[in-house]
């Protein structure tokens, strides 16, 4: 079955590879996410064991389901559809063979596929502009309310001695969508109800926006003060890495003010 299922899904995975890896890639997080949902499932073997196998038809439903809208993607190439159709075959397949207990148990190891199967490029490209207009406008606001005089005009910034823009690539697009993967795992981890998990994992999204924020801004301070020179190659991969950094422990303090609210 599993290599009925390799050769099935070859081209989609040959499409999610090359998305993955490419130049500039949204998804580099992409070729991890199937190893991570492994060690999730592989943390439940014990439960596993436990659970009466109870074989469900409506699974067979759910696969054929998958299967058709498989079919059609490849006919049609549009292989964002087909990787989703993939999570949907997988779960139909364990909901036949083992049963609603089982899928219950390991679903959200499952839906975690989904941060791997890389968004349309014509979604990409739209989202990626929409968004470095907002950082930029973002920035532009704080840079003002700091006392450095900063107009925004596009996705420009222009300062009293200096101007930048924001590229596709610091939009923050990149970072968004991690981030909201680590959130997923975060509410997932957390011991909480429901609501706090859902509040936890929406939090990803304000705090990739806001450190995405941070990074323009003191990438235009350096650019005003010392000179435009200073913020590419190696200061501007600092930044970033120092966001994604930021962005992780200010989502462990979210978690850790939601589970105190809970003990208290």
């Amino acid at each position: 079955m599993f290599v009925l299922f390799i050769l099935a899904y070859f081209p989609t995975m040959l499409w999610m590879q090359d998305r993955w890896f490419a130049k500039d890639s949204y998804y580099s997080h992409g070729v991890l996410i199937p190893f991570i949902t492994f060690l999730l499932i592989w943390q439940k073997r014990n439960e596993m064991k436990q659970i009466k196998l109870e074989p469900s038809a409506w699974g067979m439903g759910l696969f054929v389901i998958g299967i058709i809208i498989h079919l059609l993607s490849l006919l049609l190439r549009v292989y964002f559809t087909s990787g989703f159709s993939m999570i949907i075959v997988l779960a139909g397949f364990v909901l036949c063979v083992y049963g609603k207990k089982l899928l219950k148990e390991i679903l959200f190891p499952v839906i975690f596929l989904v941060f791997m199967v890389p968004l349309p490029v014509l979604t990409v490209i739209n989202l990626s502009f929409q968004l470095k207009l907002l950082s930029a406008k973002m920035a532009a606001v704080m840079l003002n309310v700091i006392n450095i005089p900063a107009v925004q005009q596009g996705s420009y910034i222009h300062m009293t001695h200096a101007s930048v823009v924001v590229e596709d690539a610091c939009s923050g697009l990149r970072s968004l969508i991690a981030l909201m993967a680590l959130g997923a795992l975060f509410a997932y981890w957390m011991r909480s109800g429901k609501l706090k998990k859902v509040v936890l994992f929406l939090s990803s999204i304000p705090v990739a926006l806001l450190t995405n924020m941070f990074r323009i801004m003191a990438l235009a301070i350096i650019s005003e003060f010392w000179g435009a020179k200073y913020v590419t190659g190696f200061v501007d991969g600092f930044f970033g890495f120092l966001v994604f950094v930021t962005a992780f422990l200010m989502l462990t303090r979210i978690e850790k003010v939601l589970q105190q609210g809970i003990n208290e």
